[in-house]
């Protein structure tokens, strides 16, 4: 059989620098077109005309109704963190760091990082959903066809409403957490509740709360984008708009994970 006359995949399985090329191309092709739809909801959210309407239903819709999932892993992971720093901790007689580590963990990295990854399930994936209901429903073409933009009008006050209201989760998610290690610092562990509360407030500094709201910040627009993103594009059908949705909450999870490394690396090199 001829190379011509083989299948496609085949010649693709016999040839791995083919198959290799071939997914290299898919892969730049995807950054760029995420890049360029990113840099287009952007501009339109930092231009007029805005729609206060859309963004104010979007922040509650992100931020409020996320309140329970947020609080309830922030109480779990602060108390799972103060249990394993205890653990540790006593191996070496320096039991009395666990109130300084916990709340350095859960401001710094843990607290922003499990709501992000938190909110990617939730809301990155209903973003994608409700999105990819309206672009296979032709809703969207209606939007283009009575000159509203769908840019402007659909994927903007999502995006604001990501970066405005993630912050106010991760300050929650901080708080429920520091107060989640506390209680089992107290009540399980033997702590003076006192002592620990006042070492928790002299060891916490502003620059601590401020990376992680940084990060908050970042985090939303992941988000929202990601959501917005994979909706516009979903296929007809319930099957393209269900795979939608889970490639969006696939792609911001793993995007908070990369820039949350690559925004550590930033703080630490500039000494935050």
């Amino acid at each position: 059989m001829s190379n011509a006359s083989m299948p496609e995949t085949t010649r693709l399985a016999t040839n791995p620098v083919r198959w290799l090329g071939r997914a290299t191309l898919a892969v730049l092709q995807e950054v760029g077109e995420l890049a360029v739809f990113f840099l287009s909801v952007a501009l339109a959210s930092l231009t007029p005309r805005w729609y206060p309407g859309q963004i104010l239903r979007q922040m509650v819709t992100i931020g409020f109704y996320s309140l329970p999932v947020v609080g309830l892993s922030a109480v779990f992971i602060g108390a799972a963190l103060a249990l394993n720093i205890y653990t540790g901790g006593s191996r070496y007689g320096a039991e009395q760091f666990v109130p300084n580590i916990v709340v350095l963990g859960i401001t710094r990295e843990l607290g922003v990082t499990i709501t992000g990854l938190m909110l990617a399930g939730r809301v990155s994936a209903g973003i994608a959903a409700e999105i990819g209901a309206m672009r296979v429903t032709e809703q969207i073409d209606a939007l283009s066809t009575l000159s509203a933009r769908p840019t402007r009008y659909l994927y903007a006050p999502r995006f604001l409403a990501g970066v405005i209201t993630l912050p106010l989760l991760v300050i929650i998610a901080d708080i429920i957490g520091v107060m989640g290690g506390w209680a089992v610092s107290v009540f399980g562990l033997g702590f003076d509740s006192t002592t620990y509360l006042r070492n928790t407030v002299d060891f916490v500094t502003t620059e601590d709360i401020a990376v992680g709201l940084i990060k908050a910040v970042v985090f939303g627009g992941i988000i929202a984008i990601m959501g917005c993103f994979h909706g516009d594009r979903s296929t007809a059908g319930a099957t393209g708009v269900g795979r939608a949705a889970t490639f969006a909450m696939v792609g911001a999870a793993i995007l908070i994970l990369a820039f949350n490394y690559i925004l550590s690396s930033l703080f630490v090199e500039l000494g935050l």
